[in-house]
């Protein structure tokens, strides 16, 4: 993405990539020192990615997981610093694994400097994956 990319064109943008099932592409959107947070990750699941290789590493396996379908409902708030967005969404799909409906709301806080995702504060529930000690490398933690 070229550096006068808005946060919101570039946010837009990497929901279509997840989409389309495009994880690498997605991780192209990060910067390289760009930090990954779940504040509300349980105990034994990541609290913080540092660097796009442990976000490429962390993603890698996510459509194994989670089929995404739509993203029904996005709303984009800008604040008064210009590079960073909060985000309410919805994501629907299904579980790989037990190829149950997937339906989860979503509050992101993405910070984008120079085209790239440098911070991406992700507030969901990862308790409602019916398989909460698996993260989406398929690995147990």
């Amino acid at each position: 993405m070229s550096t006068s990319t808005t946060p919101e064109d570039l946010f837009r943008h990497g929901l279509q990539l997840l989409l389309d099932k495009d994880i690498p592409a997605w991780v192209d959107l990060w910067d390289e020192n760009g930090i990954f947070e779940f504040p509300f990750a349980p105990e034994g699941r990541p609290e913080r990615l540092e660097g796009k290789a442990a976000v490429a590493a962390y993603m890698r396996g996510y459509p194994d997981h989670i089929d995404l379908h739509d993203f029904p409902y996005v709303e984009i708030h800008r604040t008064t610093a210009p590079e960073t967005i909060v985000v309410e969404m919805r994501g629907v799909g299904r579980l790989v694994g037990t190829e149950s409906p997937f339906d989860m709301s979503y509050i992101a806080v993405v910070t984008v400097k120079n085209g790239l995702i440098t911070r991406y504060r992700d507030y969901w529930n990862p308790l409602a994956v019916q398989n909460p000690a698996a993260d989406f490398t398929g690995s147990n933690r």
